[in-house]
């Protein structure tokens, strides 16, 4: 290799950790390889807003991409729940990591009682903060009475402000939690079948150019055969119905074998209507299982909830 690889990384502990990661794996496979990270801002970053204000799709990715196609950067580190469905057409997604946990986590302040260590066990009334439409929506499902509260900055800010008292408890990924050695402030893990998971989430994908062979090959060795399928299943799903990240739609697959099984669902945006569905076919079908699901969704009302969302 005859040429320095730059991996594009935002400046946040977590996606600096990942993209080390990324840099430590590559030359893990190559140790001919020299690969230097480069800190890109993102809209995501610099504007204060909520999501819903400044919009959710590819707010934490876009500079990333851009600093790709203008060949400043060679690689992206990307949380693949931040990537929108469309990629641009010079760039593809060359591989994605093996997927930590993808499940949301339940964070309740470093004085509370464990015994409230669950959505059901939160007190009336509680104020929760989440920054994700999906996770408001199936709390408002669940637990109606909660106050929940928007929720923007760092894992650390979020933490301080959860044990200065400004909510009762907090609704973050278990896998940002466990990847910045915070897995001891997860109250409890919230099963898939409570709180279904955001598109992709636990999962890094690794963006290079469709025309850099260089990178392609060296990204090669960081894929992740089981967790490409799930997640692409899961993609096919978002993507079918139109969604990004800040609007109520989640899924989540799991592979056994040849087998995959594909969970899905579309929430009103106060939470009180909620449609899911679950399929299952050959993996080596990912993507038209989850073509399928969106379609079934849709049968079943799933555009009209969306609709209202993004109005």
């Amino acid at each position: 290799m005859n040429r320095t690889l730059i991996i594009g990384s935002r400046g946040s502990k977590l996606a600096l950790f990942q993209a080390e990661q990324a840099k430590a794996r590559l030359f893990e496979a190559n140790h001919s390889i020299d690969v230097r990270i480069e800190i890109i801002k993102t809209t995501g970053d610099v504007k204060s807003d909520p999501l819903t204000v400044i919009g959710g799709k590819g707010v934490f990715t876009k500079e990333l991409e851009d600093a790709l196609i203008d060949r400043r950067i060679d690689i992206a580190v990307h949380s693949l729940k931040d990537l929108p469905t469309i990629v641009p057409p010079q760039l593809t997604i060359g591989a994605i990591c093996e997927r930590e946990d993808p499940r949301d986590a339940l964070v309740l302040r470093l004085d509370s009682n464990s015994a409230s260590a669950t959505l059901d066990g939160l007190p009336a009334q509680a104020i929760v903060g989440t920054s994700s439409q999906r996770r408001f929506t199936q709390l408002k499902a669940l637990r109606p009475d909660v106050v929940i509260k928007d929720l923007r900055g760092n894992v650390d800010t979020r933490l301080r402000k959860l044990d200065e008292g400004q909510y009762d408890a907090l609704i973050l990924a278990s896998a940002g939690l466990k990847r910045l050695g915070l897995a001891d402030r997860i109250s409890v893990a919230i099963s898939p079948q409570q709180m279904l998971p955001a598109v992709g989430q636990g999962a890094v994908a690794i963006e290079v150019r469709g025309d850099d062979e260089i990178s392609l090959n060296a990204v090669r060795s960081l894929d992740h055969y089981s967790t490409r399928l799930a997640c692409f299943a899961e993609r096919s799903f978002l993507r079918a119905l139109g969604g990004g990240c800040q609007l109520p739609i989640a899924a989540h697959a799991l592979l056994e074998g040849d087998e995959l099984a594909l969970d899905g669902l579309v929430a009103s945006q106060d939470g009180k209507k909620i449609v899911r569905n679950t399929i299952s076919g050959k993996a080596t079908d990912a993507e038209l299982l989850g073509t399928q699901l969106a379609e079934r969704l849709i049968s079943l009302g799933a555009n009209s909830l969306l609709q209202n969302s993004r109005t």
